[in-house]
Formats: C-alpha cells, sequence, structure tokens
C-alpha cells in the first residue's frame, strides 16, 4: 500500500512539474487572472441585434450585464445564458439554461435558480431594450465561467418558474429563442 502511494505521488509530482514548466514564466493567462475580467456578447439574429458587455472589477464583486438590443417585440423578454456557445444551428444549438447545480428554474433574486437565470429585459414601443443587470452568481473566470457560453433572449416573457407547470420550472415558460450570442473574452 505504502509502495503505490509513493508510486502515485510521484507521477502527480512529474505531471505538475510537466505542466508547471509548460507555462511561460512572468505570463499571465487570461483565464488564471481572476481579478479584473470582462466579456462582450454581440448579437446579429436575424433582425435582433445589439451589444452585451459583462464586466466583473474585482473576484468577489458581482457581474455587471449592461447594453442595448433592439429589433425586439414590445414588453418582456426572458433574458438567459445557455450551456453552450454553439450557434451552428441558430440559438437552438446552444443547449438549455446554464445549471451547474441541477436546480429548477428561478428568478435571479432567489436561492433556488438556474446560474444562468437572468430574468427579463423589457422592450419599449421602438424594440429597443437597455440593460442593467447586476448578478452576484455568474463568474467570468474559473470553473463556472459563463465565457464561451451563451446568452439568449426569448420571444416571451420568463415567468420565473412561478408559472404552476413543469416547463416553467426549466425554462420559465419564455417561448422561443428569438436572438443569441456567444460570450467572449474583452479587451479590459
Amino acid at each position: 500500500m505504502s509502495l503505490l502511494l509513493s508510486s502515485s505521488v510521484l507521477l502527480l509530482c512529474c505531471c505538475l512539474g510537466a505542466v508547471w514548466t509548460a507555462l511561460p514564466i512572468g505570463r499571465h493567462e487570461p483565464l488564471l487572472d481572476c481579478e479584473k475580467t470582462s466579456a462582450v456578447c454581440r448579437l446579429h439574429n436575424g433582425t435582433v441585434s445589439g451589444v452585451i458587455h459583462l464586466k466583473r472589477v474585482r473576484v468577489t464583486a458581482p457581474v455587471t450585464i449592461t447594453g442595448q438590443i433592439s429589433g425586439l417585440g414590445a414588453g418582456l423578454h426572458g433574458f438567459h445564458v445557455h450551456q453552450y456557445g454553439d450557434l451552428s444551428q441558430g440559438c437552438a444549438s446552444a443547449g438549455g439554461h446554464f445549471n451547474p447545480f441541477g436546480k429548477n428554474h428561478g428568478a435571479p433574486s432567489d436561492e433556488e435558480r438556474h446560474m444562468g437565470d437572468l430574468g427579463n429585459i423589457e422592450a419599449g414601443q421602438n424594440g429597443v431594450a437597455n440593460i442593467n443587470i447586476v448578478d452576484h452568481q455568474l463568474r467570468l473566470c474559473g470553473p463556472l465561467s459563463i465565457v464561451g457560453r451563451a446568452i439568449v433572449i426569448h420571444a416571451n416573457q420568463d415567468d420565473l418558474g412561478r408559472g404552476g407547470n413543469e416547463e416553467s420550472l426549466r425554462t420559465g415558460n419564455a417561448g422561443a429563442r428569438v436572438g443569441c450570442c456567444v460570450i467572449g473574452a474583452a479587451a479590459q
């Protein structure tokens, strides 16, 4: 047993040493530097377009989401981070809401919610929605980072998991996906 444990520790040290020496000295990789992080998501889906900015100023700070989206119908629209940044089949290939903890769908202020549940955005009569959201669960770096995933805007209002049916607890009954974009790392 002792020999097996010693061999395992030696193998682990060798592997870590190989990874450590492969990293350039004095160079900070963007995904490793979590002190300040910015991301951007640009929509170009038919008539729906706009730019969404995501920013966190320090590790313990919430993520601030700002931007403007045009081409929407007047009213409330579900606004979520989805699991994949795959838009090869339009917004349909972005998967479901980003939900690494297997929770039910909910409002951004609920304890029981998907990490990607950001509630609703509201478009005026001119079809423009101005976004200003602060979220304490989203991450822009680390193993739960949303960079590389998608933001999806839905046709209908998100019922925030209060619709009284199974679909409400999965998607908020927010309807079709009318706009989406891939979240990418941005210059600070």
